[in-house]
């Protein structure tokens, strides 16, 4: 296949996922009878939603915002009954990651515990079962900020490049690229949404021709270090948290004893 071109297909054959059921065994049957086989250098994307239900991460929630707020550390802003926040893996973004869909009533979805674990895991199962080397990505669906919608993002990763870092390269016309890094993990996450979709019983999408973005060893740097944190975070303080701030430090200004 040209390095220019790559294909991207959802798999069928994968039951509705229980608690306690194995995934690397669903998956992997269900890559089994699939038309088009596995191959070295494939890339599997996996919704994160089979993840949270084969871990038992299924909880009674008569209402919502509360499972929102256990699983929020830290609130960013608000708007009207909207909170983005930062969740306990560090992602920011609507509702903590509480999924309420295609799930019974009363009941609530939150994300895996360590997305980049349950990936190497599974990840690694898979290359043992069909003896070719695999990547792996976990996608959620998260809301932009500054755009209308969602999009699909990676959320954890193993045996994969999660960013195609070009910096010290040369641009068309001979310029050095100083900070072009593509997260190559949330542009195939987006991708396969697009074959998986919402509602079609197809959780599991398999890339095919970015295999030079698969790496010989399964334990590489995973999703979580895509987001930013502490310093490296540009809008660390959200709206209520900047006023707060701006409002303490103006106060004491004022109040301060003049020399």
């Amino acid at each position: 296949m040209s390095a220019h071109r790559f294909e991207v297909w959802a798999i069928d054959g994968i039951p509705e996922v229980a608690a306690g059921d194995d995934l690397a065994v669903l998956i992997g049957d269900a890559l089994a009878a699939d038309v088009d086989g596995v191959r070295d250098g494939d890339i599997l994307v996996v919704t994160s939603k089979i993840l949270s239900k084969a871990e038992g991460r299924q909880v009674a929630a008569s209402d919502r915002e509360d499972a929102i707020t256990a699983e929020t550390v830290r609130v960013v802003a608000t708007r009207g009954t909207t909170r983005i926040v930062e969740n306990r893996l560090g992602i920011v973004g609507a509702a903590a990651g509480v999924d309420a869909s295609n799930v019974p009533e009363g009941i609530v979805l939150l994300l895996p515990i360590d997305p980049d674990a349950s990936a190497r895991a599974l990840c690694a199962r898979l290359r043992e079962r069909f003896g070719v080397r695999l990547g792996l990505i976990v996608s959620d669906t998260l809301g932009r900020t500054w755009r209308v919608g969602q999009t699909d993002i990676a959320i954890g990763a193993a045996g994969v490049q999660v960013v195609d870092d070009l910096r010290g390269d040369t641009d068309a016309q001979g310029r050095p690229l100083l900070v072009t890094v593509p997260v190559v993990a949330d542009e195939l996450a987006a991708a396969t949404d697009l074959v998986k979709g919402k509602a079609t019983g197809r959780p599991v999408a398999v890339v095919r021709g970015m295999g030079r973005l698969v790496t010989d060893e399964v334990d590489v740097a995973g999703a979580r270090t895509l987001t930013r944190m502490g310093p490296t975070d540009m809008f660390r303080l959200g709206t209520d948290e900047a006023h707060a701030e701006g409002y303490a430090a103006g106060f004491a200004a004022a109040t301060r004893p003049t020399p």
